[in-house]
């Protein structure tokens, strides 16, 4: 029989030696676990049969787009090549939750460095018999025409065989489902590199070294999406920032990036309209895309081999989906494990499972875990036939409700467990679909919201108080009492977020709604009334906040009492407005004439007579009276921090006030470290965006300027400007406020051609918000002439010197 291997193939034999009749024995695994006969001539081939230049068999192309893997291709290369030597048998993983782009990252690996080996051949190794499979499909290129009529064990041991003699190939084991069944492939096959890609986290230690692969970053997620949707055209800004925020929406998760901009340019769909249908659109798929690596089909894969080893885990994880996705207690779903005795070790073998198919990532600061929002997402959409919607959702409220304290039992703001609760009741109150949750978890959300506002955290209440009040409206009608009190505190509550779009149309309509149906003076439509004069005053608008608040004042004294604490509360209000209003004439008397009262009806340290003195103290530093103002400041914030705490958002304030108190009296040494600390608090506890994080960050700006630091101050005050007129609009008084600190610093700073212009523009926006006798129209009036003068001495001066 000739040796060499028939001209068709295109393969080349190396020479025509002749062999012995005897069968060779060849050991298909490294474990000797299958031994395989292959006729003396099948070895012969195997021995001297050579490869053409680049043979590869890769699943698809490496050409599309690929965008923030280049790090991770380069961690892989080195994983790969640490003993420099491609002929140097090294076994690499690179593992990470579906979708994430692992198979993805090996083909554009095999595809770049495919020149640097003999040969490299992609194997699907879900399971031992597809990769015999790939084994046998290496025998079939080869050796076409021995293969084709052998068995499949031995065109399994023929390719062994070959990959034995010829070293430096690239064998890329794709989806490995169990690592360990790798071993006995690669016990004997030394000579190459071999890669894998797996769901699977764990199990790799006793293979070779691991590369976690983690979510591509915002700005490459957003290059990614806008990439394929607009077919390599520049998207205009909008279209960039639409993108970022599906990219974020869809958790930067590469498969879930690709398989919505491929449906955006195939249909021309807008970005906005993908966002609303979002859980509908996880199943689609688009020509050149493959219809079974969708996102809701590659995790369906992932559940259905969890469900086979740990039905719990699966339990779990759909109760997850409806919290929210980061810092999940273990501790809280320990009550859904069936047998309390063991329940810990049961809950922690089922996480186990999870995290060993990427689908949870344990945390490291503590036994809390994470799930990947967009699983959240696909786990929440309903799906015929099953009811995993109904047990993960019923099983996330009833871990909530175990969890809160009884009634009578609050919770501080400062406890860990608050802290740890909260984000997830607020989670479960957003993705309950519409007036659909029950009554026990009204009640759950109910007292949920009720810690937040006496944590002074109102703006974490709304998403509780929308799904209460949805409920409410369905049960017991738009104008029940009910109804109406939890309307008035989801607008104070978005009053609270700074989110006045919403809080004063909100408050208009329910005030409307209580004097019609429980009459003009009624105690509940007096707080209305009051929440709306405040939501005037906080939007600047200070020509409806002052009227309202002295015929509410005037209602709450004739009906409730002058000592009645919303008396009192509507006394407070109004000398606010008054002093907003620059009129302190009339805020100082009453703030003092209620401070009086607040002592004597509600107790020294009640919270309302807390804000009655630390107002009181603004009052007095509003009108230069530093000697009152610093003491009562420094006392009322001693009284906060043991009250309500070092975090309450009203302790903040005081201590804010005391540091700009410190500052208006020259002590800057004492001024600007406590405005920065205080600073940093506001971003953590109420956000970045918030009017009163963005007054802090404002008081610093002037700290600084004040310091002469105008290097820190400028940028600072820029910054602030920028936001306030995103945040709460063009003339709103806190914005030009900012215009004119800014004005103020480009002055400091020598820089008359951008001051001048600046403060022109404030002074007619001030006479028209405030009115033309306000004092900041007055001083702001004053300060252009006087720059303006400046300006014409500054050009006099340079046309002397031209002369000269």
């Amino acid at each position: 029989m000739p040796g060499a291997v028939p001209d068709p193939t295109g393969f080349e034999a190396s020479g025509e030696r002749s062999i012995g009749a005897q069968s060779i024995g060849f050991a298909v695994s490294g474990d000797h676990a299958r031994f395989v006969t292959l006729p003396p001539q099948a070895v012969h081939w195997a021995r001297e049969v050579k490869a053409p230049p680049s043979t590869v068999n890769l699943p698809g192309s490496a050409s599309g787009v690929f965008v923030g893997r280049e790090d991770a291709l380069d961690r892989l290369r080195g994983m790969l090549t640490s003993s420099g030597d491609a002929a140097v048998t090294q076994t690499g993983a690179v593992h990470g939750l579906g979708g994430i782009g692992k198979s993805t990252l090996a083909l554009h690996y095999a595809v770049r460095y495919r020149d640097t080996y003999t040969l490299v051949w992609w194997i699907n190794a879900e399971s031992p018999e597809l990769i015999d499979a790939g084994l046998g499909a290496l025998a079939t290129r080869l050796c076409p025409h021995w293969a084709c009529g052998a068995t499949a064990e031995e065109r399994t041991a023929w390719a062994v065989a070959w990959l034995q003699w010829h070293p430096g190939w690239l064998l890329v084991f794709d989806n490995v489902e169990h690592p360990d069944r790798l071993r006995p492939y690669l016990g004997s096959l030394p000579g190459g590199h071999h890669l894998a890609t797996s769901r699977k986290a764990t199990g790799w230690h006793v293979i070779g070294p691991t590369l976690p692969l983690d979510l591509l970053g915002p700005a490459a997620s957003a290059n990614l999406l806008c990439e394929i949707a607009y077919g390599g055209r520049t998207p205009t800004s909008e279209q960039r920032e639409e993108a970022e925020d599906l990219a974020a929406e869809l958790g930067y998760l590469p498969l879930a990036l690709e398989q919505a901009g491929a449906y955006l340019h195939q249909t021309g769909k807008e970005i906005a309209a993908y966002r609303r249908a979002l859980p509908r659109m996880l199943s689609k798929h688009s020509e050149g895309t493959d219809p079974e690596r969708t996102v809701a089909r590659v995790w369906n894969q992932s559940l259905k081999a969890i469900r086979e080893r740990d039905p719990l885990a699966v339990m779990l994880l759909n109760a997850a989906a409806w919290l929210a996705p980061d810092n999940i207690p273990r501790t809280l779903l320990t009550p859904l494990a069936p047998d309390a005795d063991e329940a810990d070790d049961a809950v922690d073998e089922a996480l186990g499972v999870l995290h060993a198919y990427n689908m949870i990532t344990l945390s490291s600061h503590g036994p809390a875990f994470s799930v990947h929002r967009l699983l959240q997402v696909v786990l929440r959409t309903p799906v015929p036939g099953t009811d995993h919607l109904a047990t993960g959702r019923t099983a996330a409220e009833q871990v909530l409700l175990v969890s809160f304290p009884p009634s009578g039992d609050p919770l501080t703001a400062a406890t860990r467990q608050w802290e740890e609760l909260m984000p997830h009741i607020t989670a479960l109150a957003t993705n309950l679909p519409p007036a659909s949750a029950t009554d026990t978890t009204i009640d759950l959300f109910d007292r949920a919201a009720d810690q937040a506002r006496q944590a002074g955290q109102k703006a974490r209440a709304v998403p509780l108080l929308e799904a209460t009040l949805a409920q409410r409206v369905q049960v017991l009608g738009d104008t029940h009492p009910n109804t109406l009190i939890n309307r008035n505190n989801l607008a104070y509550a978005y009053r609270d977020a700074g989110d006045l779009a919403r809080a004063v149309p909100l408050l208009e309509a329910t005030l409307a709604q209580n004097a019609r149906v429980l009459g003009d003076a009624h105690p509940n439509t007096l707080i209305n009334r009051i929440n709306l004069a405040s939501a005037y005053q906080d939007a600047g608008d200070l020509a409806r906040a002052v009227p309202l608040f002295e015929a509410t004042r005037a209602q709450c004294e004739q009906v409730l009492g002058d000592a009645h604490p919303n008396t009192l509360i509507s006394r407070i209000n109004l000398a606010s407005a008054y002093q907003a209003a620059g009129d302190l004439e009339r805020a100082v008397p009453l703030f003092e004439a209620t401070r009086a009262q607040c002592e004597q009806v509600l107790g020294d340290a009640h919270p309302n007579t807390l804000i009655s003195r630390n107002n009181l103290a603004s009052a007095y530093q509003a009108a230069g009276d530093l000697e009152r103002a610093v003491p009562l400041f420094e006392a009322t914030l001693a009284q906060r921090v043991r009250v309500l705490g070092d975090t309450h958002p009203d302790t903040l304030s005081s201590r804010s006030n005391l540091a700009g108190a410190y500052g208006d009296a020259g002590d800057l040494e004492r001024a600007v470290p406590l405005f920065e600390a205080t600073l940093a608090q506001y971003e953590q506890v109420l956000g970045d965006t918030h009017p009163n994080t963005l007054i802090s960050r404002s008081n610093l700006a002037g700290a600084y300027r004040d310091a002469g630091d105008l290097e820190r101050a400028v940028p600072l005050f820029e910054a602030i400007l920028a936001q306030r007129v995103r945040v709460l609009g063009d003339t709103h008084p806190d914005t030009l406020s900012s215009r004119s600190s800014l004005a103020y610093a480009y002055r400091d700073a020598g820089d008359l051609e951008r001051a001048v212009p600046l403060f022109e523009a404030i002074l007619p926006q001030y006479e028209q918000v405030l009115g033309r006798t306000h004092p900041y129209t007055l001083i702001s009036h004053f300060n252009l002439v006087r720059l303006k003068a400046a300006e014409e001495e500054v050009a006099a001066s340079l046309d002397a010197s031209k002369g000269s």
